[in-house]
């Protein structure tokens, strides 16, 4: 039950407000526990009492009918609303911290980690899990204890009437609870695989509807659909299995609950029979039954949902209890203000600690304001040397260092809000134009906004949109063509205005106007900064201050264009081999 615990801590804010529910629930529940009680007057202290003629009777009957009538018409109505809301109200602050907590987290960790998880599994765990555990706070904090609460208030009011029935009427409580404890141990692990396999049916239907375009180009539709009924049976099967599970401890349980109407009832039967109990009582008694058992087939239903509740805890935190493999020190200091020397001392990576080495004893030093470009076959480690800059992942051994600072002891925010990045495939949100450029700097201007835009050459374009500025882009930005997404997320680089930057393969697979005039604004936005360029065209980087060839994971050669091509080394066959002498 550590899950238990470690959910209180986002329940514990709220406690006055959880007590003030129960108080409120207590009066709710408790109203109408006075039906059978009045059922019970009427019958032995009016309608069967030989004293009151037959206007007294109608009288009496009036009487306690008006002053039910103020209870439930009233009374009740204002106390229904306010529990309903209350309950209603502490579930929902405590999703909103949870999520917001999960979310927090989901941002610290690194990029290995969502390279290793699937989208949709993280979102299921997020939505479905978080919102399940809900049901912890309506049941298991509020519900349940209001049942048990009503529960021994039932039993003091039989008490109080015949002890005798009500050991009758309580005999079977002992059976309950055990048939309880079996079923749930069971039920908790079949959720918990239930669970998973509706996050792999949500991961699988993000990341087709994510590559739509794939499965139509290739007409695949036969194909996914077999792979996504797979998916779906295998939920359909877990499903099954805990819905079984759940029907035999219904089955057991309603049995069990449905024994104490008929021991009440003949015994009860028998004692009016022998003129030892009135028949009011009788009455009053089958009524309780009823509000006894209730609660008790509630707690029932109540033990299922708090076992997928319970579930869901242990995903959740699970998420939760994902290590960071990038994090700052305890003692980490913010960086100061970029000058822009680079430097990479005996850098050594693996992606996984029992992985292939990915780079091998890299060393380079870029100085402020000089435009370095690394270029080598796809797979040689290029993207990888950009990534250990911003800190995406940490070196295995050796150090990164900006301005003689070692990356790792710094502060990440510091340090990436210096550093400015544009990828091959930039993604764009489904926003507005405006709010995707101001995510290089939230609190800029509108004429900051258009002044980056301009400089990326993308001015003109976007007022030529259906909205200007205002345009919604779509998912991922599918209303703009490849050269439109590349100037946005330039401009927002432009916006940031940072003194490093970094453009990995940023002009690949654009057409020629779109590259003419992306290189342009590459060209502007390199200007007067540390640039360091991945390029898998070689024509794009000859200017570059310092060209290094990575070859399977190690600088192989670095110089100048004119020096690399007298070497007429690797470089060399490169340039040979795209035929661009």
């Amino acid at each position: 039950m550590d899950s238990i615990k470690r959910y209180m801590r986002f329940v514990k804010p709220y406690y006055w407000e959880i007590i003030l529910t129960l108080i409120i629930g207590v009066i709710k529940f408790a109203i109408p526990l006075f039906i059978p009680f009045l059922t019970k007057i009427v019958i032995d202290d009016i309608i069967l009492n030989p004293a009151l003629t037959d206007s007294d009777k109608i009288e009496q009957l009036i009487n306690w009918l008006g002053g039910s009538i103020i209870i439930f018409f009233i009374i009740r109505p204002p106390i229904e609303y306010y529990r309903q809301y209350f309950a209603q109200h502490v579930g929902n602050k405590v999703l909103f911290d949870i999520r917001k907590e999960l979310y927090v987290h989901l941002q610290k960790l690194s990029l290995k980690f969502y390279s290793n998880n699937r989208a949709g599994e993280i979102i299921s765990r997020v939505i479905n899990d978080v919102e399940a555990t809900k049901n912890f706070v309506m049941i298991g904090l509020m519900n349940l204890w209001l049942d048990m609460t009503t529960i021994l208030i039932v039993i003091g009011i039989m008490l109080t009437m015949d002890w005798q029935l009500t050991i009758v009427a309580i005999i079977s409580l002992p059976l309950f609870a055990i048939s309880v404890k079996y079923f749930f141990g069971r039920l908790r692990s079949l959720t918990r695989e239930r669970s998973q396999a509706l996050a792999n049916v949500q991961s699988y239907l993000h990341e087709r509807v994510s590559g739509i375009s794939i499965v139509k180009s290739f007409a695949l539709e036969e194909h996914e659909q077999k792979i996504f009924d797979k998916e779906n049976g295998a939920f359909l099967d877990k499903s099954i299995d805990h819905t079984k599970w759940n029907a035999k401890s219904f089955a057991v349980v309603n049995t069990i609950t449905d024994i104490a109407p008929l021991l009440v009832i003949g015994y009860a039967g028998f004692q009016v029979i022998n003129g030892n109990l009135t028949v009011g009582t009788m009455a009053a008694f089958i009524g309780y039954i009823e509000r006894l058992y209730a609660p008790l087939r509630r707690l029932m239903n109540s033990s299922t949902t708090l076992t997928q509740s319970i579930a869901s805890m242990d995903r959740m935190f699970s998420l939760m209890d994902e290590e960071y493999d990038v994090q700052d020190k305890p003692n980490a200091k913010a960086l100061p203000p970029v000058v822009g020397k680079v430097e990479f001392e005996n850098v050594e990576f693996k992606y996984e600690e029992e992985g292939n080495t990915i780079l091998k004893n890299v060393n380079f030093t870029i100085y402020p304001g000089e435009t370095a470009a690394f270029v080598g076959m796809s797979g040689g480690g290029k993207s990888t040397i950009v990534s250990l800059i911003p800190r995406f992942y940490d070196v295995t051994s050796g150090a990164v260092k900006i301005d003689g600072n070692d990356v790792r002891d710094v502060n990440i925010q510091s340090l990436r809000s210096q550093i400015g990045i544009v990828l091959q495939d930039n993604i764009l949100f489904s926003d507005s134009v405006k709010k995707n450029i101001l995510m290089g700097k939230p609190d800029a201007t509108d004429e900051e906004v258009i002044a980056a835009a301009k400089a990326a050459n993308a001015h003109d374009f976007i007022m030529e949109l259906p909205d200007g500025y205002d345009t919604k882009v779509g998912e991922r930005g599918v209303k703009l063509s490849g050269g439109q997404k590349q100037r946005i997320a330039i401009a927002r680089v432009f916006l940031k205005n940072p003194p490093i930057l970094v453009l990995d393969e940023a002009t690949s697979a654009l057409d020629l106007e779109s590259e003419a005039l992306i290189q342009d604004s590459l060209d502007r936005l390199a200007s007067d900064r540390t640039t360091i360029i991945i390029a898998h065209r070689l024509s794009t980087i000859t200017h570059a201050d310092k060209i290094y060839v990575i070859d399977h994971g190690e600088v192989v050669e670095e110089g100048t264009h004119e020096s690399l091509m007298e070497k007429k080394g690797a470089y060399y066959d490169l340039f040979q081999i795209q035929k661009l002498e």
